[in-house]
């Protein structure tokens, strides 16, 4: 006798499923998420269990990189290791507005113009409204991309799953949103954990038979992660977040994942009337407004993937308002690595900045996550404090530990490289420890500060060191 369908509530939230109701799921935390959803008996057949084999190779065989397919946006083909990967599938999640649909419409305009047959597929939007994007993004005009680009507005997998296998001639296909695609046999609304788990898994199975590249568009939720379950991030082989403030015209698209390249490589944007523009020195653009002889602001020589970046961080104190607890605002950097830097700088250095009010930001929109910020962070707090201006032509690099003692980074020579490049004269940075009997030499025209204690670079801010 056939076993019904039993029915179990998953979180729309984390995709945890539990056999009753309850208004908090234990898993995530989050209220009113648990929707019911019915999960459909499978057989169990494990009599052809023990006749199956693998086929195994030796790990010493031939493997040549994978092709790759330009899509004549150099940044684009930055994050992805050097282009698309046929038979890839890759998620691009990002803000509602942020404009994750703008850059992949230039992007599958820039692949038709190359000669690629690219379909579009959006599930929120009508075609008429793609063509008015395109028409004012100037996408149009090309007599070779209308040939080879196909709009389609649906929500029905089936039918795009349909047109694919029959017609066997797109290179690339985006779906414009995963969220929004809807399989018939699934007994769900669109969006939910199932529907999301099913669509994408039908759509990558023939990505992956077929050949052709796949781009899902994702939303992301409140905390900044991409909607739906986590098991999505799995199934494919890059992800990557479009990442802005409204407020900025710069955008990052960074990559969180990548199976045929290097992660945390960013490719930076910037928005304009006509679309989003390339930027491909990102450390030139962020500091072009940077105004020098300034307390409390110092250049960071950091590091996004392989690409350096210089940034500018500033600091600003103020007396504490009130008899609260001091204020801590940070705009593109850790809160808690800022506590602590506080902490190190009060117990370490004596600098008393506990009853101060402290506002830091990244110029720029620009989000740094790596340690090797600490120093520069510093001496902008140091700057600050003292009201003594850090050097025009100085960048600081190095990690920072709790007894105050300054840590080497990766990557020193790309760093020093970059600020050279820049018209730079002098870094401070970690002590340099020799690997091995050698060392390597600075690049021409830089002048290297190396410090191994906080302490160390409150002297170079101290009345003492500038009267000498």
């Amino acid at each position: 006798m056939a076993r019904k369908p039993s029915a179990r509530y998953v979180c729309q939230s984390c995709g945890s499923s539990t056999p009753k109701w309850a208004g908090k799921c234990e898993a995530c935390g989050e209220w009113n998420t648990l929707t019911e959803e019915t999960a459909e008996p499978t057989a169990r057949k494990t009599g052809n269990l023990r006749s199956a084999r693998l086929t195994t190779v030796r790990l010493d065989g031939e493997a040549k990189p994978p092709p790759r397919i330009n899509t004549s946006i150099a940044e684009f083909n930055r994050v992805l290791g050097g282009g698309l990967v046929p038979a890839s599938v890759v998620l691009v999640g990002g803000d509602p507005g942020i404009g994750k649909s703008t850059l992949m419409l230039q992007a599958t305009c820039a692949l038709a113009q190359s000669g690629h047959n690219v379909l579009y597929v959006s599930g929120e939007e009508a075609v008429d409204q793609i063509r008015i994007r395109a028409q004012r993004l100037g996408l149009d005009r090309d007599k070779k991309t209308l040939d080879s680009l196909d709009l389609a507005a649906s929500i029905n997998v089936g039918e795009i799953v349909g047109s694919l296998e029959h017609e066997r001639k797109h290179t690339v296909v985006v779906i414009d949103s995963i969220q929004t695609m809807w399989l018939e046999n699934i007994e769900s609304a669109p969006g939910s954990v199932a529907q999301v788990r099913a669509c994408a898994f039908e759509l990558i199975r023939l990505a992956k038979t077929l050949g052709f590249a796949l781009i899902l568009i994702g939303h992301v939720t409140k905390e900044g992660a991409l909607a739906g379950p986590r098991v999505l991030e799995h199934m494919v082989d890059a992800v990557m977040y479009f990442e802005g403030d409204r407020g900025h015209q710069f955008r990052i698209l960074r990559a969180a994942k990548n199976r045929f390249g290097a992660t945390d490589e960013i490719g930076v944007f910037a928005m304009t009337d006509t679309g989003l523009r390339e930027v491909p020195n990102p450390s030139a653009l962020f500091l072009a407004e940077r105004r020098g002889n300034i307390a409390g602001s110092a250049i960071f020589a950091g590091l996004e993937g392989t690409r350096p970046v210089l940034l500018e961080i500033q600091a600003l104190l103020s007396p504490k308002a009130g008899d609260g607890a001091p204020r801590r605002a940070v705009v593109g950097w850790d809160t808690a690595r800022l506590n602590m830097l506080l902490a190190v700088l009060d117990a370490r250095c004596g600098l008393k900045l506990a009853g101060m009010d402290v506002h830091l930001n990244i110029a720029g929109g620009m989000r740094v996550n790596e340690p090797a910020a600490d120093m520069a962070v510093a001496a902008a707090l140091i700057s600050a404090a003292t009201g003594t201006p850090t050097s025009p032509t100085a960048a600081y690099f190095g990690e920072v530990g709790l007894s105050g003692e300054v840590r080497q980074v990766s990557q020193t020579d790309l760093r020093l490289k970059e600020t050279v490049k820049l018209g730079f004269d002098s870094a401070i940075l970690p002590r340099r420890v020799a690997a091995g009997s050698t060392r390597s030499k600075p690049p021409a025209g830089i002048s290297l500060h190396e410090i191994g204690h906080l302490t160390d670079l409150v002297e170079l801010f101290s009345p003492q060191k500038d009267s000498k």
